[in-house]
């Protein structure tokens, strides 16, 4: 795999501004929903609209050192595209380079239009389309595309911005302070005095990433975070890949992980206290006899109250032991000319403070939908399935799973979409609609995460339910039950006529 940036040349031509579905991302889950297009409808005529000049979405703009995935990436890859690298828990460029290969694979780049951030979309019922407006990156124009269906790949993160608390004295210190999400290309921490501040998943990413080549490093956390330490290579893959090929050691190993991912999960939240311990223990062994494990690597929730820190190979347990990183467990008071001045009365002092405060969510990348003429907030709507919208005609979106890998989740919804296109057109229907009428569904919100990212920005989401199709699963199993195996029917979907559809060509069958 090669790691390049360019990706402006894989758009040869311009797709039509009038299609089938239009795609918002061509991130993880818009490639995926254009591949599954492609492979199971290939009559469907789609587009995909991106706001950065690049592809990858996530993994193309967050750029800071050591930017990983934080799932295996045999679940974390597609599944009808094998993940082949060495490296399980894999590096933010080795992604980028799978997704560069599959638009490649699936001739997708023709379809991608750089550069429009959508800002509206409104469905009309009289035309039965999506009119989408963008703002063309560079300039002042608009631009407008029409579609029949809209599937949003947005993810749920603000990408503008991320999140950082106001620190007083922040303006007195003498350093660099950085967020994750914008670092500069030009900043050089060689030898230099790193504080991170933060816990979460970002933090144990960037600090053990730093602490090869700066002074120090110090990881500043107002709570410690389950911390758990995974091999950066799969045995098993390489073996079942050398004995069985590629794709057979994929479907093998990807049922493999699924079923460990979710044991843990399950054991977390049947034992909390038996996994609190083991989980605690794994540190224990991984650090000096001396370390202050109580302290700074023992949390105050229970295991997955909030999502696990991965560490590949423990290093940032290595970092720690080397002395090329500590940890101080502390509020901060106030920022100094020199550094950090804590609560405690303790200073830390630093070259460099690196914000890992957190992201900030932003549903459907803050698009404005209105159904004719009225305005319809995100907030104010039930996601049926985890996939569409009450009272939103011809909508699906793509939210991942929080406690196993996002691709999972996108698979199945874009396999799920892909029947739901088959059965209207089957059918001569032009438009589906999710509509509650069960008074006996309460209105919970989409996550139960108590992680402080998901706390500030859930109730901007879309409501779950309670019961029905108006569940939000986190739980794969359920959702291949529903998603692959259920039918496309059901007494929630409103559904409404127009022409058959003519035959469409045969689909080729996904791998």
């Amino acid at each position: 795999m090669t790691n390049t940036r360019t990706t402006r040349t894989l758009s040869p031509s311009t797709p039509s501004s009038d299609v089938d579905v239009l795609i918002v991302g061509a991130g993880i889950s818009g490639i995926g929903a254009a591949s599954h297009l492609t492979s199971l409808r290939p009559g469907t005529s789609f587009a995909i609209l991106e706001s950065r000049d690049e592809l990858g979405g996530t993994w193309d703009l967050f750029r800071y050192p050591g930017i990983r995935s934080d799932s295996d990436m045999t679940t974390f890859g597609y599944g009808f595209r094998p993940w082949t690298h060495r490296k399980s828990i894999a590096d933010g460029h080795l992604i980028l380079d799978y997704l560069r290969q599959t638009v490649t694979e699936h001739g997708l780049a023709r379809h991608i239009r750089f550069g429009h951030r959508v800002v509206s979309a409104e469905f009309s019922s009289s035309t039965k389309r999506w009119t989408v407006t963008t703002h063309q990156s560079g300039s002042r124009k608009k631009a407008r595309f029409t579609a029949r269906f809209l599937f949003l790949g947005t993810g749920m993160y603000d990408h503008d911005a991320g999140f950082t608390p106001e620190f007083a004295g922040i303006e007195d210190f003498a350093g660099t302070v950085v967020h994750p999400q914008h670092w500069p290309a030009d900043l050089d921490h060689t030898g230099k005095r790193v504080i991170v501040i933060g816990s979460g998943a970002t933090a144990v990413t960037l600090i053990p990433s730093m602490a090869r080549t700066a002074g120090h490093v110090t990881m500043l956390q107002r709570s410690p975070s389950y911390v758990f330490s995974l091999p950066a290579h799969d045995a098993v893959a390489h073996v079942l890949r050398s004995l069985v090929g590629h794709r057979r050691a994929h479907r093998i190993v990807r049922r493999k992980n699924i079923f460990l991912t979710r044991a843990v999960y399950k054991a977390s939240r049947r034992m909390p206290k038996l996994m609190r311990g083991l989980l605690i223990a794994n540190v224990r062994r991984q650090l000096p006899r001396h370390f202050d494990v109580d302290t700074h690597f023992t949390p105050h929730y229970d295991p997955w109250d909030q999502r696990l820190c991965v560490v590949p190979d423990g290093d940032l347990f290595k970092a720690l032991s080397a002395g090329r990183a500590s940890v101080v467990t502390d509020h901060i008071d106030r920022f100094t000319k020199t550094g950090i001045r804590l609560t405690s009365g303790q200073e830390l002092t630093g070259d460099i403070v690196v914000t890992a405060t957190g992201l900030s969510m932003s549903p459907f990348g803050k698009i404005r939908l209105s159904v004719d003429g009225r305005e319809t907030k995100p907030s104010d709507t039930m996601a049926y399935k985890a996939m569409m919208l009450s009272g939103v005609p011809n909508l699906v979106f793509a939210l991942g799973y929080t406690n196993l890998s996002w691709t999972l989740k996108v698979d199945l919804v874009c396999e799920h979409f892909c029947r739901l296109l088959d059965h209207m057109d089957t059918h001569g229907y032009d438009t589906v609609e999710p509509v509650l009428d069960d008074p006996t569904v309460e209105r919970v919100p989409y996550m139960d995460l108590s992680s402080n990212y998901v706390l500030r920005g859930i109730q901007e989401f879309p409501r779950a339910g309670t019961s029905g199709p108006w569940t939000v699963e986190m739980a794969y199993e359920r959702d291949v039950e529903r998603l692959r195996e259920g039918p496309v029917e059901d007494p929630a979907l409103r559904f409404t006529a127009g022409a058959p559809a003519p035959p469409r060509p045969r689909p080729r069958v996904a791998g």
